[in-house]
């Protein structure tokens, strides 16, 4: 009897697979072959071939039955497969979990914001800026965030995902130039984050959501592409203000459950930020009064140990 699938493997196995399946012969110096290839991109046997390692260990491994790969033949695997930056490192990272090196991170339950992250929001005005949970849902915002995705406060409160509004919300579909390139990067940061948790509630029911609604959703999700995104430049084609285009900082905020604040900016002086700047007052509507949370009680100090009196 064939040897149960190893639930810790699974998602390494998954990764495997769709990573091969972008690498075509030519790109790593095979002959392409003669006739239709029944899989796109690298046969198991081509793969093992490159890693070093038998075809019937790499099956095993893709089959999540072979769970703790030892870091050199997780590296052969990745130059085999031409991975780099984050996709490299996922590829590590899932490894570790598979071989039970590490724990699952834990859930992301908690969508509470602290008094001083709102307070921070406020600071940077008119700076755009929002918090989002680990899974991309909005947290919090400041009006010119909030004006910066129009619509998305339309919907009730648990589904005000960035993601979401991507592929499913009219506007989110038009406000960004090119809009295949961000759904992207969304994507790839969506499926980033996610490697070491995949059965979380909160991804799931997302990712369940999009795959049945959006087809370019579903595409993107299955090739497994991974980015983590620390910043980056956006064009806007705003219904409200007007074209614009502005650059983004992502911060992690520390002790918050993976939460993270984006801030956008433009180049002082430019037509671009007299855009930015007309989101402090593109929405007449009344703002939502944002919940207030009390900041955690700060840690307390060890008492200090009195000085010696000084020798007499």
């Amino acid at each position: 009897m064939a040897a149960a699938t190893d639930v810790r493997g699974t998602e390494l196995g998954r990764y495997l697979k769709a990573r091969r399946a972008q690498v075509r012969p030519e790109d790593v110096g095979l002959p392409a072959g003669v006739g239709l290839r029944r899989t796109p991109g690298l046969r198991r046997e081509e793969l093992a071939a490159l890693a070093g390692v038998s075809v019937d260990y790499y099956i095993r491994l893709e089959r999540g039955r072979e769970t703790n790969p030892s870091p050199a033949v997780v590296d052969a695997l990745g130059r085999a497969l031409r991975l780099r930056g984050d996709a490299y490192e996922r590829l590590h990272e899932l490894a570790e979990l598979a071989s039970g090196r590490v724990s699952e991170l834990p859930a992301c339950s908690d969508h509470t914001v602290r008094d001083s992250i709102l307070r921070m929001l406020e600071s940077v005005r008119p700076l755009p800026a929002y918090v989002v949970s680990r899974y991309n849902r909005v947290l919090a915002a400041n009006p010119p965030g909030r004006r910066l995705l129009p619509g998305l406060w339309d919907w009730p409160e648990h589904q005000r995902n960035v993601t979401r509004y991507l592929f499913l919300h009219p506007v989110g579909r038009t406000l960004y130039e090119p809009w295949e390139d961000t759904v992207a990067l969304s994507v790839a940061h969506l499926r980033a984050v996610a490697g070491a948790d995949p059965d979380d509630p909160e991804l799931t029911t997302l990712v369940g959501e999009l795959v049945l609604k959006s087809p370019q959703f579903a595409r993107l999700w299955e090739r497994y592409d991974v980015c983590e995104r620390g910043g980056g430049q956006k064009f806007f084609r705003h219904p409200n203000v007007g074209p614009m285009t502005l650059t983004y900082e992502v911060m992690r905020l520390a002790r918050t459950g993976d939460q993270r604040m984006v801030v956008y900016q433009a180049v002082p002086g430019t037509l671009d930020e007299q855009a930015m700047l007309r989101l402090e007052s593109a929405d007449p509507r009344p703002e939502p009064t944002l919940v207030s949370h009390p900041d955690p009680a700060p840690e307390p100090r060890p008492a200090r140990l009195p000085s010696p009196a000084p020798a007499s």
